[in-house]
């Protein structure tokens, strides 16, 4: 059965949370979409500005990173907004890192343990929740404009190694996200905040907070079958690994610093019917 998406119950939420007199979003709201990151970028080539948002209950063609396939079911939450930051190409995973915070940030405070497996996963009880996609056009050496998809699970079918709001919330009497409206209310805030913070405070606040609500530190990895233990990620979003290496006389410590996309940190499987 369709999602229905109500305009003017997002616009209130949105204008109760911030005080806001009108939103400052411009809404594009669709029943579905090939992917909300290509139909934004397609009105932002027609003349649309930062701060447009494109919100969909499904896609047919969703993207993950690496160009992997994203699977988009009905009853989820597929969102893209459009932002122009004022960084170095090279920084541009901060723009993951701020809205991973942001997001799991505002859940939280919505009542939602939200957590974020690195380097682009929101987690819940050990299972996805959600999944971010940042998209950049660059111009000497420079970011001119950015697109961050942000995918939630709602109601939407998920793989075992998921989860879903709707499920979660089952046990609860009432409800911490009372509905879809309040949900994209919450991340389109928690991109807000995680950008403000970034800008305000710098990537070494961001950086900090972000560890907070890392997931994996501490977890074990092998890389080339050695044994290493997370302990961090550094301000461009790579892993840090803490190798420990023996030989005759000593142990050294010795810490590597991974590409995002090069391991994968797993999920554990649910044991929740879905």
């Amino acid at each position: 059965m369709p999602v229905e998406f109500d305009r003017q119950k997002l616009e209130l939420a949105l204008k109760a949370a911030r005080n806001w007199e009108n939103s400052p979003f411009s809404l594009h709201i669709f029943d579905s979409v090939t992917s909300t990151n290509q139909t934004l970028w397609n009105l932002l080539a027609q003349g649309e500005k930062t701060r447009s948002v494109v919100i969909a209950t499904q896609q047919t063609a969703g993207r993950g990173q690496w160009g992997r396939q994203w699977i988009s079911h009905t009853g989820g939450l597929y969102l893209s907004m459009a932002i122009a930051p004022k960084l170095e190409a090279s920084a541009s995973y901060q723009l993951t890192l701020a809205s991973a915070w942001g997001i799991a940030s505002q859940l939280r405070c919505c009542g939602v343990d939200v957590g974020i497996k690195w380097p682009n996963d929101l987690v819940l009880n050990g299972r996805k929740l959600g999944g971010i996609l940042t998209e950049t056009k660059i111009n000497n050496g420079y970011i001119t404009q950015a697109v961050i998809g942000v995918g939630i699970n709602w109601t939407n079918p998920v793989p075992e190694t998921g989860i879903n709001l709707e499920m979660w919330q089952a046990s609860y009497a009432t409800k911490p996200i009372s509905c879809l409206e309040i949900l994209t209310s919450a991340v389109l805030r928690g991109i807000e905040s995680g950008m403000e913070c970034l800008v305000q405070e710098g990537i070494n606040i961001l950086l900090s907070r972000y560890l907070e609500l890392l997931t994996n530190v501490g977890d074990k990895v092998y890389i080339n079958d050695l044994a290493g233990t997370v302990v961090g990620v550094t301000s461009q979003g790579k892993l840090r690994v803490s190798l420990e290496t023996y030989d005759t006389t000593d142990i050294k410590t010795t810490e590597l610093y991974i590409e995002p996309g090069t391991i994968s940190l797993g999920y554990r499987k649910s044991s929740v019917p879905l």
